[in-house]
């Protein structure tokens, strides 16, 4: 197919569809608003780049002419617009079919937060011909906005197994006593860094793991929260057993994953639409303890591979840090789990040969109620 791709270009997610929808053999054409423009990106040569040359939200309602000219241009068989809000306006103003449009997270929870926006999404929602979800339960949350139901594709938004795979010599078997708890996620309110830390404080004031020589965590990202939860730490008198990493490329993550004994992520908000850290981390076969946010929830399977524990409740989530720091038969049978669940639903490969036929259902089920040969 000729794949019109409608999203920023200065996202990672952008970047892996885009790229991987073209080793697939699609002529892929990427179309970003210039003010989403960056000197640094990771899109393929095989994908074709095109800028509308607006920034600025109004860009979303005032492009859609530009949008419209583009595509005559290009021809393609079926417009992909990433996020419902802002490039789902766009989408919607140049009058493009068939459309298919991917619900990111924020744009379904977030976004609709008054009656304008709510409207926004509503319309661009029931414009496209077909929706895309990473995840059922932000498929779920996209229904509320859709009467009646339209058919929502669920898209898992996987990884490279290959990329991301158990260690050479398994965390587990280190000799030297220490256990390193660990995280991966952006320094922002929303992901509930705080909660980690003061579950990390209960852990280290237990009597039960009084044995344990060295208890460490490490926390991998940056953000507007930093100093505040270095000041946390120190607060807490935990400056010398919590390492902040700083931000690390995704290339990077599963060397820092092979570095833990556990992984956590202790998210807040239902925006998190798709785990992709604990799917990283169980690809790694590390065991996961997660906040009960929706994203998370759905790709752990709890007690399996993991815990899934109450958001913002510290003590519950240092009550399953330390079942499992007691029990070093428990983490590696947790992560022996969580490969093989990511094995067989987040293998990213399966993902866009899934996603793929989804964009081709699209333009087949636009042309059979047009009644346009297929």
């Amino acid at each position: 197919m000729k794949i019109a791709l409608l999203s920023g270009v200065t996202s990672v997610h952008t970047h892996r569809w885009a790229n991987a929808l073209a080793d697939l053999g699609h002529e892929v054409h990427l179309i970003s608003l210039i003010g989403h423009k960056s000197e640094v990106n990771k899109i393929s040569d095989k994908v074709t780049l095109h800028y509308i040359n607006k920034s600025g939200r109004l860009a979303y309602f005032t492009g859609g002419a530009d949008l419209k000219k583009l595509l005559a241009k290009i021809k393609p068989d079926i417009l992909n617009a990433h996020y419902a809000s802002g490039y789902g306006t766009l989408a919607r103003r140049s009058g493009f079919h068939p459309t298919l449009l991917s619900v990111w997270g924020s744009d379904v929870y977030d976004f609709p937060s008054n009656a304008l926006c709510r409207a926004i999404l509503i319309k661009n929602l029931h414009y496209a011909d077909a929706l895309a979800s990473t995840s059922h339960a932000m498929a779920r949350q996209t229904e509320k906005f859709i009467t009646p139901s339209s058919p929502i594709f669920v898209t898992p938004f996987g990884v490279d197994t290959n990329l991301f795979s158990p260690a050479e010599t398994c965390q587990y078997g280190r000799n030297d006593g220490s256990i390193t708890i660990g995280t991966v996620k952006t320094l922002e309110e929303k992901y509930g860094i705080e909660y980690l830390i003061r579950a990390f404080n209960i852990v280290c004031r237990s009597p039960e793991v009084k044995n344990i020589s060295n208890i460490r965590l490490k926390i991998y990202g940056k953000g507007s929260l930093e100093a505040n939860l270095k000041a946390l730490s120190a607060e807490l008198g935990l400056s010398e057993k919590i390492e902040f990493c700083g931000f690390i490329p995704n290339k990077n993550v599963p060397a820092a994953l092979h570095s833990l004994d556990i992984a956590c992520i202790p998210s807040i908000l239902d925006s998190e639409s798709f785990g992709v850290s604990a799917v990283e981390a169980m690809s790694c076969a590390v065991p996961v303890v997660v906040a009960d946010v929706d994203g998370l929830k759905e790709v752990v399977d709890d007690k399996v591979t993991g815990f899934v524990v109450e958001r913002k409740n510290p003590q519950a989530m240092a009550d399953k840090i330390i079942e499992l720091i007691k029990s070093p038969d428990l983490r590696i049978s947790m992560g022996a789990a969580g490969r093989q669940r990511v094995l067989s639903l987040y293998n990213w490969d399966d993902n866009v040969r899934h996603m793929s036929d989804c964009l081709s259902k699209t333009v087949a089920e636009f042309k059979r109620l047009h009644n346009k040969s297929v």
